[in-house]
């Protein structure tokens, strides 16, 4: 019987125990947590040289915003699906990450709970 291999994910997020907090959430589904980072140059240095199938980014980093990783990333390899969960969920953040290639912008306040299904789903949304 044939088995997909699990979702590689990346965590890009400022806060160590909402990484923690993510990973644990994400066990749920049949994903790998493949590397972490909380500033945008570990960040893209790391999603390039772990290739996840998905990264979950946080707006703010460490010395900067997840903006930065969004777009250096999705240039350099666009197969990679950006899942942006964020506290700053104000709509201009929302159209500028959805703009720059995410393809989903979940609240961490009030969508937490969608989280897995939406990292399960990214793999099949990401733009080429």
């Amino acid at each position: 019987m044939f088995s997909a291999a699990p979702i590689k994910v990346f965590l890009a997020d400022d806060s160590g125990p909402i990484r923690v907090r993510v990973a644990d959430m994400l066990s749920s589904i049949d994903a790998r947590i493949v590397g972490e980072g909380e500033t945008p140059q570990g960040c893209i240095d790391g999603i390039l040289e772990t290739r996840p199938d998905v990264v979950v980014l946080d707006v703010q980093l460490v010395g900067g915003q997840g903006l930065e990783v969004l777009r250096k990333v999705r240039s350099a390899n666009p197969q990679i699906a950006f899942v942006v969960f964020s506290n700053n969920s104000n709509p201009a953040y929302r159209k500028r990450y959805l703009g720059a290639g995410a393809v989903c912008f979940l609240d961490k306040s009030t969508e937490f709970d969608q989280l897995a299904r939406v990292v399960n789903d990214a793999p099949n949304h990401a733009t080429i």
